[in-house]
């Protein structure tokens, strides 16, 4: 038998209208968590009453306290609490699996980064090291699964070192790599023919900026867009560089990419060694790197694993469903190759006994 306890929390500084904002229109947001974390949450003013099991309830008390500091009003303007944000929260919370975790999380404390949007902070340990390196260090690698939130940290970290005059221009690079599918001839100007390969950085840059002023500073070349192949024989100066989908970079482009970095530059590799399409037998250059770089100073690699996935919770099985296949496949391998490798040593046991 499960046991039930009471937690209370009172929210401060009172204000009415962050409140409103966290409980969402006619409650939806309290109701998602109730719905979602199996407890009961009820308030009057600004003190709170959760009931549900241990776990939940002191889940939801520091839930609660995380999304309030969200509706903080920073430069005039206050952060609308989203179901996005209430379904990372969640998340956050890690009670969903009933996982061991540690439900504090110090948001004082964690690194955020300022955006025209608002501030956009590490959702766990791994991310929150991740920027850390990111601003520390001048090349960042950050590997793992979809979803991790390597390249939107990345462009955040741009974006706010491009508002702090930190750097004069953004640059977002990938190699125009198809996914296993052949698109054939892409009409239009070298930006149209490229855009669809890099929409997940437009689509993060729309998000922290605005559209109209992503568009104002692509005009002026403060953002610029380019591929991998554009880069060959330029010096990148005073620039925040991003590298994305870096896995299907070949080792001679990951060198030259690398060595493109000037002065009071900074770049950030992402990737998924998983999600390699380049054709059958050629190295890829992040593979490489990663073998080639360790322990080099001024270089940090950030590895996620599928338990950092911030999108929906089915994304992360997925992902942990695809590693068990792939440890699976790979021991079957190991031994039919162990078993092919004792039956020759047999058949040519017998040949020399009959010889």
């Amino acid at each position: 038998m499960s046991t039930i306890v009471t937690e209370n929390l009172v929210l401060e500084p009172v204000d009415n209208s962050r409140q409103a904002n966290l409980c969402g229109p006619m409650d939806d947001n309290l109701k998602a968590i109730e719905r979602r974390l199996g407890v009961e949450i009820s308030y009057r003013s600004n003190s709170f009453k959760i009931v549900g099991e241990p776990k939940n309830t002191e889940a939801v008390v520091q839930l609660l306290k995380n999304l309030y500091v969200e509706t903080e009003t920073v430069k005039g303007k206050q952060q609308t609490i989203t179901d996005e944000m209430v379904h990372l929260a969640i998340i956050d919370a890690n009670v969903l699996e009933q996982a061991p975790t540690q439900v504090d999380v110090d948001y004082e404390q964690m690194v955020t980064i300022k955006t025209k949007r608002g501030l956009i902070k590490p959702r766990n340990k791994n991310q929150s090291a991740y920027v850390q390196n990111v601003l520390t260090n001048d090349i960042s690698f950050g590997i793992g699964p979809a979803g991790t939130g390597k390249t939107y940290l990345a462009v955040a970290c741009a974006v706010d070192a491009l508002e702090r005059q930190e750097v004069r221009r953004i640059l977002l690079t990938r190699p125009a790599v198809e996914a296993g599918e052949k698109l054939g001839f892409l009409p239009g100007d070298l930006s149209q023919k490229v855009d669809p390969y890099l929409r997940p950085l437009y689509d993060a840059l729309f998000e922290m900026l605005g559209f109209e002023k992503v568009e104002k500073l692509i005009e002026r070349s403060v953002i610029e867009i380019a591929p991998l192949a554009y880069m060959r024989g330029r010096t990148l100066n005073d620039a925040f560089i991003i590298l994305d989908e870096s896995q299907n970079t070949t080792v001679e482009q990951m060198k030259m990419f690398l060595t493109r970095i000037g002065f009071n530059s900074r770049a950030v590799i992402t990737g998924d060694i998983t999600q390699v399409d380049l054709p059958r037998g050629q190295k890829s250059g992040l593979r490489h790197a990663i073998e080639v770089l360790d322990n080099i100073p001024g270089v940090s690699f950030n590895f996620f694993m599928s338990k950092d996935v911030v999108r929906h919770p089915v994304v992360a099985r997925i992902v942990e469903a695809y590693e068990a296949h792939d440890t699976k496949m790979n021991r079957i391998r190991e031994e039919k190759k162990r078993a092919a490798e004792l039956q020759k040593q047999q058949e040519q046991s017998n040949k020399d006994s009959d010889s």
